[in-house]
């Protein structure tokens, strides 16, 4: 059994409780969304035309930033995992279709280990990981709202712009 704490989040080595699940992925997602926005800044010829294709180099770099987001996603699942005394080559299952949605629920609620387990001692979730967790679980819903009011809002807004020319024009 390993006794030893590993605290490296570049490593699958170690457990992660909930919150330091949710606190690290919250902490992915800002960064991420962070450089998406320094790329847009710097590159701003990143934005296709309809008539022009993305540059090369505007495509490495979104392909890097994809494949750390990836990367550090498998490893706060294996980490996970690891809390819930699982291999970590179950995280695989993150990549099935559907079975990935049960599969993130599983991680975001299950309960870990409180004592040691073939992974280790439980890893302390600092006060910070539990703050940015907590963003994280409000985000989540409010952006699924937000997926669903935006575009409802201008399908509302376009049914009205239409009605009032419908209406000018009967008064014509």
């Amino acid at each position: 059994m390993n006794n030893t704490v590993n605290d490296s989040v570049l490593n699958a080595a170690g457990r992660f409780s909930r919150f330091s699940y949710l606190g690290w992925n919250g902490l992915l997602l800002l960064v991420m969304m962070l450089l998406g926005i320094i790329v847009a800044i710097a590159l701003p010829s990143s934005a296709p035309d309809t008539n022009q294709d993305m540059p090369v180099f505007a495509m490495i770099i979104l392909g890097i930033l994809y494949i750390a987001l990836i990367y550090f996603s498998f490893i706060f699942a294996v980490r996970r995992l690891h809390d819930r005394n699982h291999s970590g080559w179950l995280s695989l299952l993150m990549l099935v279709p559907l079975v990935n949605i049960g599969m993130a629920l599983y991680l975001t609620f299950a309960k870990g280990d409180a004592y040691a387990n073939q992974f280790g001692l439980p890893r302390v979730t600092r006060t910070w990981e539990k703050v940015l967790g907590w963003i994280y679980v409000l985000i989540f819903p409010i952006g699924i709202l937000a997926a669903i009011a935006i575009p409802a809002y201008q399908d509302y807004v376009q049914r009205a712009h239409q009605g009032q020319i419908e209406i000018q024009q009967k008064a014509e």
